[in-house]
């Protein structure tokens, strides 16, 4: 048995977070992104101290999380770093052997093994600590069959708009500290059999004023891949310390979605009134130069903004939005892989130009 397989996960459960108002949150999920309701809790339910709120658009499921009180541990999170991811779920066969296999070799116990049970059945969970406030939760649910675990319960809507072809989670990107980039790598490596699958440093990502470092673990099918980023040395502030700085700590930066069809998702999210970043029209006048042939028309990829790259795998179409809350913390990433299994290294400095563009007309760079 090689490492990797004391940890075996099958994807993405859900993603957590911990928000000011979950019922508007969660309007604005289904309006803009096209998510479906699909379960609800709160005092309704039985829940005194909470009302969360689960969508769902084909393999990706939100959570979105609410205190009913100020005081306790989801109001002081959103008091410090404002809406924001506060669990990144993991989707095991086996969440006690996770939770015993990761806690042995050293990561801090959020939640033990649990076992909740209703009508449908019942799920195992169990939690780690990882980055900041960020945790990981198991979750086995073979033994359940109802709408997303016990405590909820169907939420059923009247208003219920079409999807944007947005099928999974594709990877997730952690912020971390000045020097804490391998720290927190080698608690992927070490705890969870994550392996490093590329690497970028401050030659790779900078520009004229800012730059970054940045590493990416995988585990051992790839279908969880983390980045994690820490600020490098430039001459002004990097979106990194941007983010640290208002999010007062590390934590989730952005979640990359996957479509089949880019151009359609993206037209779908900008009527919708997503706003993404947009870069030069002179992006685009040596681009096929640079990747060479590729399938799609350029002039709709042109007009949206989105990004070309290449590896030796084949190549990928992406792009970005801007943040999505108030604070210039969480924004999300809409890819499109045709073979490539890298993460558009070609188009870092034309993204972190456009980026600090933004930072600018925030006074923030």
């Amino acid at each position: 048995m090689t490492q990797k397989d004391f940890l075996p996960i099958n994807g993405t459960d859900y993603v957590e977070f911990y928000v000011g108002n979950a019922k508007q949150a969660a309007h604005f999920y289904k309006t803009a992104f096209g998510f479906q309701s699909l379960a609800y809790a709160g005092p309704e339910t039985g829940v005194r101290d909470r009302a969360s709120y689960v969508l769902q658009q084909n393999k990706i499921r939100l959570v979105l999380t609410t205190p009913l009180h100020p005081e306790g541990e989801i109001a002081s999170h959103i008091q410090r770093h404002g809406d924001g991811v506060k669990t990144l779920a993991l989707w095991v066969d086996d969440a006690a052997s996770a939770w015993k296999e990761t806690t042995d070799r050293g990561a801090r116990s959020f939640m033990e093994p649990t076992t909740l049970k209703d009508q449908h059945g019942e799920i195992r969970t169990a939690g780690i600590h990882t980055y900041g406030d960020t945790i990981h939760m198991f979750v086995e649910r073979k033994n359940y069959n109802g709408p997303f675990m016990p405590g909820y319960e169907s939420w059923e809507s009247h208003y219920n708009p079409t999807d944007t072809g947005l099928l999974h989670i594709d990877h997730c990107v952690g912020n971390v500290g000045w020097g804490e980039m391998d720290q927190w790598c080698n608690f992927y490596s070490e705890v969870m059999g994550f392996e490093q699958l590329v690497s970028f440093d401050d030659k790779d990502i900078s520009t004229e004023y800012s730059a970054l470092m940045s590493k990416v673990m995988a585990n051992g099918n790839e279908r969880i891949k983390f980045p994690i980023n820490e600020p490098a040395e430039g001459k002004k502030k990097s979106q990194i310390e941007e983010y640290l700085d208002f999010y007062h700590g590390p934590g989730v930066q952005h979640i990359a979605i996957a479509t089949h069809d880019i151009v359609h998702t993206v037209t779908s999210l900008r009527d919708r009134g997503v706003e993404f970043l947009h870069v030069p029209n002179t992006y685009y006048d040596d681009i096929l130069d640079r990747v060479g042939p590729i399938e799609e028309d350029i002039t709709p990829l042109r007009e949206l903004g989105i990004l070309i790259d290449r590896d030796e795998e084949g190549y990928l179409l992406q792009i970005f939005t801007k943040p999505v809350e108030d604070r210039p913390t969480l924004f999300y990433e809409i890819i499109q892989r045709k073979g490539a299994r890298s993460f558009g290294k070609g188009n870092f400095k034309a993204l972190f130009e456009a980026i600090e563009r933004e930072q600018a007309r925030r006074g923030n760079l």
